[in-house]
């Protein structure tokens, strides 16, 4: 399909809280290089800057980024400030907290609840800003989220954060968080060919609730961190086909159709693709097509 014309009006509108975003946003990790942290070939600074001032010239308005985003030579969010600032008045910048990463880019143990303040702090210095739109707590494998989540609440009422969301959880973690403070979003790996009942409960229940739910990795599948895969099922490949739209298009389709609230933050730094993914908020999926996917991913181990 034509992505030229294509923007991300394409794929509706969402509140998170009292903003309102295009379902269709940008992910910032892949804006780094070829490796999603720190090894591999860095990123081409000028092609990044491009992609960025790109995606919201078509109409991105929801960024999701991370001050542990970065490789040996770029910062994430260096390259969304140095790209956007001063940044237009509907751009919604999100970034995770929780997870720590030294200079040298190995990573340590999850951040205790009072360094969570620290790691605020880090992104808005790193962005430029005053506060942040939407923070999330990305649980790292602790049982529960009460203290780091209402260490985040006590941050939100001071007026550092505007919205808390949360990544990586379970139904029980997405509770715990709503007996603290308002939960605008939930991040969770999700994808056409991963079959999670955990993540598809907490899908259901941000329905149901009217939080947003936020996959990562929904391009990259089985690859993860390393990238979009170029694994695709049979059913992937005949929706594509039918489409006139590349595998990519169809997992980021097929996302989308999961649910109003449900959001895609494909990243990447290769203009061609930008335009792809923005695009796919505008393919529209027959009731067919869905049923094959979903009955292909239910046979996923």
């Amino acid at each position: 399909m034509t992505a030229q014309t294509i923007t991300a009006d394409a794929s509706g509108t969402w509140q998170l809280g009292d903003l309102s975003v295009r379902r269709t946003g940008f992910g910032a990790m892949r804006l780094t290089g070829s490796a999603a942290f720190h090894h591999g070939t860095p990123s081409d600074r000028g092609r990044s800057l491009a992609v960025l001032r790109e995606a919201v010239e078509l109409g991105v308005d929801h960024i999701d980024t991370a001050a542990f985003y970065f490789s040996a030579l770029r910062s994430a969010n260096e390259l969304i400030s140095t790209a956007l600032s001063p940044y237009p008045e509907d751009l919604v910048i999100a970034t995770k907290v929780g997870p720590h990463r030294d200079h040298d880019g190995e990573w340590g143990t999850s951040a205790r609840p009072d360094q969570l303040r620290g790691h605020v702090e880090e992104n808005l210095r790193q962005l430029g800003r005053d506060h942040l739109d939407l923070v999330y707590l990305r649980r790292m494998r602790q049982d529960s989220v009460a203290e780091h989540f209402g260490a985040l609440a006590e941050l939100r009422e001071a007026g550092l954060i505007r919205h808390l969301g949360i990544s990586a959880v379970e139904p029980r973690h997405l509770d715990e968080a709503l007996a603290i403070a308002p939960v605008v979003s939930v991040q969770n790996r999700y994808a056409v060919d991963r079959v999670d009942p955990e993540a598809d409960e907490v899908l259901r229940r941000c329905g149901e609730l009217g939080i947003a739910f936020v996959p990562f990795y929904a391009l990259a599948g089985p690859a993860g961190e390393h990238g979009a895969t170029a694994a695709h099922d049979a059913a992937v490949l005949s929706v594509a086909d039918a489409h006139d739209a590349t595998p990519a298009q169809i997992r980021l389709a097929w996302t989308l159709h999961q649910g109003r609230h449900v959001l895609a933050i494909p990243g990447t730094g290769n203009p061609d693709h930008l335009r792809q993914n923005i695009a796919a908020g505008a393919l529209r999926l027959t009731e067919a097509e869905l049923r094959l996917l979903d009955e292909s991913r239910a046979r996923t181990n």
